[in-house]
């Protein structure tokens, strides 16, 4: 996912940063930042999610919380944007997306199949509950049970709704084409970990560097 580039203009001696795009303001590639009286030029890092792949059903934004067996608790699991994928090709591939807020890290990443099944969480007509046999936000397959809560009742029944669609669609699947798509979303867990670890490191590299060119 490519992030635009925003322009900050800072004053140097106040010790932040004084940033401006070098290829324009609608594409840019690269950004020049001015620190402690030095110029460096920053790449841009094109970072895919790999939901190019795929058309959005519904979105929404929600709050995500997990059940934890070992403490018999609900934690918070994160708070952002949920979406319902379905692949551009592969019309039976259709996943439940949630990344948190900021840092983009995903809190939900499985696929949606027949046997999943939304419960009314207790006392609120805005939340459900359901189990998932094999959620990936963590790169390797868990057994999940979620309660996801939505800012209204409206959004939550819309969410019901293209779930169930989802759901009708997928009907007559095997348990062989189960696991293959499973396994497909394994591979796409593993791809979009190294995606976001690539950018981390490249961020860390050019920070350590600045910081090199100060100290001489």
């Amino acid at each position: 996912m490519s992030e635009e580039v925003k322009t900050e203009k800072v004053a140097p001696a106040t010790g932040a940063a004084q940033i401006s795009d070098v290829a324009g303001d609608n594409q840019p590639t690269e950004k020049e930042v001015v620190t402690g009286g030095q110029t460096y030029t920053l790449k841009e890092v094109e970072n895919k999610t790999l939901e190019e792949q795929e058309d959005i059903e519904f979105k929404t934004r929600a709050k995500l919380f997990r059940f934890d067996k070992s403490e018999n608790d609900w934690k918070e699991r994160g708070t952002g944007e949920v979406k319902i994928l379905k692949h551009k090709v592969n019309k039976k591939k259709i996943r439940v997306l949630m990344r948190r807020d900021k840092t983009l890290k995903i809190c939900a990443n499985h696929y949606i199949n027949t046997v999943m099944k939304l419960e009314p969480n207790i006392g609120s007509d805005r939340s459900w509950v359901y189990t998932c046999p094999a959620d990936f936000a963590d790169e390797e397959a868990k057994e999940e049970v979620f309660a996801i809560r939505f800012a209204n009742s409206e959004n939550a029944l819309a969410f019901k709704d293209a779930f169930e669609k989802a759901q009708k669609e997928l009907k007559g699947e095997t348990e062989e084409s189960v696991k293959e798509v499973t396994e497909g979303l394994s591979k796409v867990a593993v791809d979009e970990k190294k995606s976001d670890e690539k950018k981390d490191d490249h961020a860390k590299k050019t920070e350590d560097e600045g910081l090199k060119k100060e100290n001489k």
